[in-house]
């Protein structure tokens, strides 16, 4: 009969010392300690499940006593007896872990930076700051594959009393997110694939802008009696000559301008079909960009935050600043002034249309009517 080892002791394990190679110290019942030439003390057990032999690790010494290690032996000893692999179950414990391990807001996280690249970066500030304010601070740590239909529903609803639109756009992004989950393994269901139909439709609004030339005139001078920032104020001024997108215009950078050439290149990243973009400037929008360079030509930006020169001018900025003229927003708005040269340059500046949809940046159909 083969000489029954003696079980292993405190002292033993902890002055256990490194050799050329790596050797056990048995302490019985299928568990020892393996001491790495390195120094490692990692616990083992050996097993046989179905006729072959296998090993489970119990982590190592000192992060796992000589007592914890037996009871992880005892404990993997048991699910032998009744019939289940112990390696097998922990891979299934480690999944479900795994699964816990993955809320929505990391899932979200890595669906947006992987999407990011693709969007211009006005577009992915504002689907970030959507996500930030109204969904990662319901569920945003809760188990992805703890989501359920309802929770989504109870969400946008409440969104949609604030915004409807907003609430349209997060049950978007929430179909894209889970959708994304689904194909990475790390849910088996999307909750927001029942959402169809239940928020009222959207009924969009011709963004609100004066065009008959008096009112206009009127903005205009209220506009140039503007008495609050002078950032804000140049980029009210420039607005109605460039008549740029918001987004186009608050994240303007100086490296995009020429004076000399009379141009602002607008890369294509920043543009919302993704193609680069030229606004020639009059003399009037070099002059207001000159004066404006002495104060902000040191920065990367040509409105930048009040708060940090780091950022942007905020969305919010040039809005708020026309309701402080005493314009409300059915009267006009920062994307309004694009409405407003539309019809202002077609129908009193008999402009055609394609070179003001050019210039608006629209895609624009050739002859054989592709964009």
């Amino acid at each position: 009969m083969p000489k029954r080892a003696l079980p292993l002791t405190d002292v033993q394990v902890r002055n256990a010392k490194p050799k050329n190679k790596e050797y056990k110290l048995a302490d019985g019942g299928g568990l020892y300690l393996l001491v790495t030439p390195t120094g490692g003390k990692l616990w083992r057990f050996d097993y046989r499940f179905n006729g072959k032999r296998k090993t489970l690790s119990f982590k190592t010494y000192p992060e796992i006593s000589l007592l914890d290690a037996r009871q992880h032996r005892d404990d993997a000893r048991k699910l032998v007896a009744n019939g289940a692999d112990p390696g097998e179950v922990r891979k299934a414990q480690k999944a479900i872990e795994q699964a816990r391990a993955e809320t929505f807001k990391t899932v979200t996280l890595e669906w947006y930076y992987q999407k990011k690249p693709e969007w211009s970066d006005n577009h992915a500030e504002r689907i970030l700051r959507r996500l930030e304010l109204d969904v990662f601070s319901f569920i945003g740590d809760k188990p992805i594959t703890d989501i359920r239909t309802p929770e989504l529903v109870n969400l946008l609803e409440r969104v949609a009393v604030r915004t409807l639109e907003t609430a349209h756009r997060l049950k978007i992004a929430c179909d894209m997110v889970f959708r994304y989950a689904v194909i990475k393994g790390k849910s088996e269901q999307n909750p927001a694939a029942s959402l169809r139909g239940v928020l009222p439709t959207v009924k969009y609004k011709h963004m609100a802008a004066p065009t008959e030339p008096k009112a206009v005139t009127e903005l205009l001078r209220a506009i140039d009696g503007f008495s609050g920032s002078f950032v804000v104020k140049c980029a009210l001024q420039l607005a109605p000559m460039l008549f740029v997108r918001p987004g186009e215009l608050r994240s303007a950078e100086w490296s995009e301008f020429d004076f000399d050439a009379a141009e602002w290149k607008i890369p294509g990243h920043k543009m919302k079909m993704k193609l680069p973009h030229l606004v020639p400037l009059s003399h009037q929008a070099i002059s207001i960009l000159k004066d404006l360079f002495k104060l902000t030509g040191s920065g990367k930006y040509v409105f930048p935050c009040h708060r940090s020169p780091l950022r942007c001018m905020s969305e919010n900025t040039v809005n708020a600043s026309l309701r402080r003229l005493g314009f409300d927003k059915d009267e006009i708005t920062g994307h309004g002034f694009r409405a407003m040269a539309r019809t202002m340059l077609h129908e009193i500046l008999q402009f055609t249309p394609d070179a003001i949809e050019a210039q608006l940046a629209h895609a624009v159909p050739d002859r054989l009517g592709r964009c």
